[in-house]
């Protein structure tokens, strides 16, 4: 009886990493929210729902986070499924805060393009790992 193990580790490490770079950008992200609203003429009409849209975003990270990491240590395609699904909402809300958001600093271009290019690695990783589980 041999037994293979399919979880990957790269991905489990990268799981890892990006909930602890989601913490540092969350809280980046709103801190430069405040600085900006002090600062700058920020118009209060898009101050809740850049704020709003930075907690759904973190809700949305850390479930995207768990059903990944269970469904990779678990070897199971769905949650790992629902999990890159999940990915794109979260794609989406990080080009807002790189692009659409109110005012756009540097910090916010480079801590997104951060973000986004885990979020690409950890998809193809993903990819790669159901295709193994459903093999």
């Amino acid at each position: 009886n041999t037994s293979h193990q399919l979880s990957s580790l790269p991905l489990q490490i990268l799981f890892y990493l990006n909930g602890i770079y989601y913490i540092f950008y969350f809280l980046a992200t709103l801190a430069m929210i405040v600085y900006k609203s002090e600062v700058f003429s920020y118009p209060d009409d898009f101050l809740a729902p850049d704020l709003a849209l930075l907690l759904i975003m973190a809700v949305l990270e850390v479930l995207r986070l768990y059903l990944g990491s269970k469904g990779n240590l678990t070897e199971e395609e769905a949650p790992l499924g629902l999990s890159l699904a999940l990915t794109v909402g979260s794609v989406i809300l990080s080009v807002y805060f790189l692009v659409w958001q109110t005012y756009v600093l540097r910090a916010d271009v480079v801590i997104n393009a951060v973000l986004l290019f885990t979020y690409g690695l950890e998809s193809v990783l993903k990819v790669v790992a159901i295709a193994a589980f459903v093999s």
